[in-house]
């Protein structure tokens, strides 16, 4: 059996292998049964004499830990495993922070669903893998990797170019190549701000309802957060408390509602970030896809430095790639570099260099393009059907943007809507409760329903069940799951 045992920077040789071996013994890596290295063998691997070796195998053969069998070998006792005292490797006396507990691990996407209403997931089936295959496959290549050093933490600068123009053509965004750092989807692009903006203790205002994983990062940071009401203009200024450092807020498509923020609205927090030296951060997080009315400026095309602009590909392309990026203010810049160094020094190249040549040829606004269309769609299919079919349950809230459609419920109470959704995962129909977006205050309730991940030709089948789930049936014919 190959065992590794080191002894780089150890004077007790004899002792340092015993070691070794009794704890791999005790861990269970050496099982009952299990044959030791030869003490030749063993010997001639570490570069010591036999005798050291052998030495050491008496030793475990005198405290019962192996047996020596003539002509066979040397191997590990039954029963070590059972010996009681240190004979099971604990679970580790190491504590984490009591935040940690209270931080939910994702599952919802663990399972796969037979009607997929899931909000925020794009349509991978409808992007274009073979044109990403080819710019990937190129960038793997040996001339392309080239010396494989390490590289500039704020991202791959052909990368910032294309996105700097990207957003600035398609959201109004003002900024430079030198703006913008690449980081591994909007998430880590939310930490590098909050790393370099906030000390443990500042507060940060968010919206109430709204995205659960930014409030649980800021809270790890040690930041208190404070959640603030939303009406249908948009995040309340009003309400937010004088002494907050940092806004975060998505002014373009309110998550989970789905109102824009109002024009006066975004004038007045604006004015407030300034009147209390506070930053604002926007995460413009699936704005590309409006479906009427006239464009949203975003926040940052209206500052003169307050703002941070966040954004990601994974409502775009593909949520699996993991590609974000942040447009900071010039006097950030240094700050953001580092941060991003001691998190991961960069997001991988190869990935990051694909995508600078699928948006300078054009591909990324093509795709666009073609998915607002689907999506535009199913929007309007679930609306429709939402509007006549569930009239009695549930009301819309207007929004003509994103991946998905809110709806509140007009008299059933968050139990009664948790209960359809239990219902509805057992007919094979994934749905979202407004609840757990909540972060304060209660939280009217009511459903999210995604339809980037749902084909069309699906959409109508599953408001179907959905709706025999409001009126306490699930389907006879469901699939066990």
């Amino acid at each position: 059996m190959e065992f590794h045992v080191s002894l780089v920077g150890r004077k007790d040789l004899t002792g340092e292998i015993y070691r070794q071996l009794r704890r791999a013994i005790l861990d269970g890596r050496l099982p009952p049964g299990g044959r030791l290295p030869p003490t030749r063998e063993l010997a001639r691997r570490l570069s010591v004499s036999r005798t050291t070796v052998t030495t050491a195998y008496d030793r475990l053969v005198g405290e019962g830990f192996v047996s020596s069998r003539v002509g066979a070998g040397t191997f590990v006792s039954d029963g070590i495993l059972d010996a009681g005292d240190g004979a099971k490797r604990s679970g580790g006396a190491l504590r984490p922070r009591p935040i940690w507990d209270g931080i939910w691990l994702p599952d919802a996407f663990d399972r796969p669903a037979e009607f997929d209403f899931r909000p925020g997931v794009p349509d991978a089936q409808l992007f274009p893998f073979h044109t990403w295959r080819r710019l990937m496959a190129r960038e793997l290549r040996a001339s392309a990797v080239g010396a494989g050093l390490y590289a500039d933490p704020a991202g791959h600068h052909g990368l910032r170019q294309a996105i700097a123009r990207h957003v600035g053509v398609s959201r109004g965004v003002q900024a430079t190549v030198d703006d913008v750092v690449v980081t591994n989807g909007t998430q880590q692009a939310v930490d590098v701000v909050a790393r370099v903006l906030l000390q443990p203790g500042d507060l940060v205002a968010v919206e109430d309802p709204g995205y659960t994983p930014p409030r649980r990062l800021f809270e790890s940071l040690g930041a208190r957060v404070a959640g603030v009401r939303v009406d249908g203009d948009g995040l309340v200024v009003d309400a937010i408390p004088p002494n907050t450092r940092l806004v975060y807020v998505t002014p373009s498509h309110q998550f989970p509602l789905g109102m824009a923020m109002s024009l006066p609205r975004r004038m007045a927090l604006l004015a407030w970030a300034q009147r209390h030296d506070a930053a604002i951060l926007e995460d413009d997080y699936d704005s590309e896809f409006r479906f009427g009315g006239r464009p949203i400026e975003p926040l940052q095309s209206l500052d003169s430095g307050r703002v941070v602009y966040v954004g990601s590909f994974s409502k775009t392309m593909l949520a699996t790639l993991r590609l974000g990026f942040v447009v900071a203010p010039a006097s950030l810049r240094r700050a953001l570099h580092a941060a991003k160094f001691v998190a991961d020094w960069h997001t991988a190249l190869p990935a990051q260099a694909a995508l600078a040549r699928f948006i300078d040829e054009g591909f990324l606004a093509r795709h666009v393009r073609r998915m607002r269309h689907v999506y535009q769609a199913r929007h309007q299919q679930i609306v429709d059907a939402l509007t006549h079919g569930f009239a009695a349950q549930l009301e819309v809230v207007p929004s003509a943007v994103g991946l998905h459609v809110t709806a509140t419920a007009r008299t059933a109470s968050d139990e009664e809507v948790d209960a359809v959704v239990r219902r509805a995962s057992a007919a094979g129909v994934e749905v979202q409760s407004l609840s757990m977006y909540r972060v304060e205050e209660p939280a009217r309730p009511g459903l999210l329903l995604g339809y980037g991940a749902i084909p069309t030709a699906r959409i109508e089948e599953g408001l179907r069940r959905l709706r025999r789930c409001f009126e306490g049936q699930v389907d006879a014919d469901r699939h066990d799951r």
